[in-house]
């Protein structure tokens, strides 16, 4: 069985399995799916496409994760609960509205089969000019931040969907946006620990499964390397927080590394580095990534040792968290998904939140 297949996420077209993406995910063994919003039209179809999702999966099923933070990032539009950014959920001042916030967001998305949400953002917005986190963030200091951080991850992952903290190590005192260019952060090693690590040490306290490491050059880990590309930026993780559990890179065909690495050579760099899973919007890029490690263990470049290493913690948080699985019973999802108990609790958060500001 293939190892490095489940050290990938990817992208798939559409808002069902075509016949050649069920082939690549079955024939060699991909560890996940993230769904956009092309890949959603109800939650009945998305709870159809996760069945055809986990109809490949091999022993364990697969991740089938979304960008679902609230406020703008929210990938399912229609049918699903909507939230208010964080921003504005944190100036209410109350971790159990946001805990409670997570819980309903987490058993909406369980009922349609997603297990992984990409949440929640523990970036500080400490630069005014900083537009591509802004209001995903808590707030602007780290104490603000890291007093919701847990009550996001306690209240998606006791309702059993996995969370992932993320961008480290901070992507709020950034000016650039990865997704387009490669930001740098000349902010010194020591203001960052006693700042923008602070609420993702928050996160690894509150036992978060996945860490998401962001696409950016921190002169002082490393004044060449992306962070998702440097050593250094996962030994940081790794043996100074004491985080043992998952890093994903953030999407590997965002332009801070597209536009610099070839798919392979990045893919290879990212896990050589210590990331456990590369993702992918685009299953085209996905296949190229797998192609690359593929011909990097051939060669030796990539080291057996390494690739077991990462495969055995995706095996290991599967093992703990997705060992029942059973497929989605459709016509029970209007009980859970977009509830009008659901859609009231929010509508009386949204009037406190305009009560605060008016």
């Amino acid at each position: 069985m293939s190892m490095l297949g489940q050290l990938i996420i990817t992208g798939i077209s559409g808002t069902s399995l075509l016949d050649e993406e069920r082939e690549f995910l079955e024939k060699e063994n991909i560890g996940g799916v993230i769904l956009f919003s092309n890949n959603y039209e109800s939650p009945a179809q998305l709870a159809e496409l996760v069945n055809q999702i986990q109809t490949t999966r091999k022993e364990y099923p697969l991740f089938v994760c979304v960008d679902n933070e609230g406020g703008r990032v929210f990938r399912f539009k229609t049918g699903f609960t909507k939230f208010p950014p964080m921003m504005e959920l944190g100036s209410l001042n109350s971790p159990k509205t946001v805990f409670e916030c997570s819980q309903i967001m987490a058993k909406e998305l369980k009922a349609c089969g997603v297990n992984l949400n990409l949440a929640p953002v523990c970036d500080i917005v400490n630069n005014e000019q900083n537009k591509v986190i802004g209001d995903r963030a808590f707030g602007k200091d780290a104490e603000t931040v890291s007093k919701y951080i847990s009550s996001v991850i306690r209240g998606l992952q006791t309702s059993d969907i996995l969370s992932c903290a993320k961008h480290f190590p901070g992507h709020g005192c950034t000016t650039k946006d990865s997704h387009f260019d490669l930001p740098i952060i000349k902010k010194p090693l020591d203001e960052l620990r006693n700042e923008e690590f602070l609420p993702f040490i928050k996160a690894i306290k509150s036992r978060v499964e996945f860490l998401m490491m962001a696409h950016v050059i921190v002169e002082d880990i490393n004044p060449d390397l992306p962070t998702s590309l440097c050593p250094e930026a996962y030994q940081i993780l790794r043996d100074e927080l004491r985080y043992t559990k998952l890093i994903i890179s953030d999407d590997m065909q965002m332009k801070a590394i597209a536009d610099r690495y070839s798919y392979e050579e990045a893919a290879v760099m990212a896990i050589n580095a210590g990331a456990d899973i590369v993702e992918y919007k685009d299953m085209e890029f996905a296949r190229k990534a797998l192609d690359g490690l593929k011909k990097a263990q051939k060669n030796q470049e990539l080291k057996n040792e390494t690739i077991v290493d990462r495969y055995n913690r995706v095996k290991s948080c599967k093992e703990r968290n997705l060992k029942e699985y059973s497929p989605i019973y459709i016509p029970e999802l209007s009980k859970v998904v977009g509830t009008k108990a659901s859609i009231e609790y929010v509508e009386e958060v949204k009037a406190k939140i305009e009560e605060l500001n008016s």
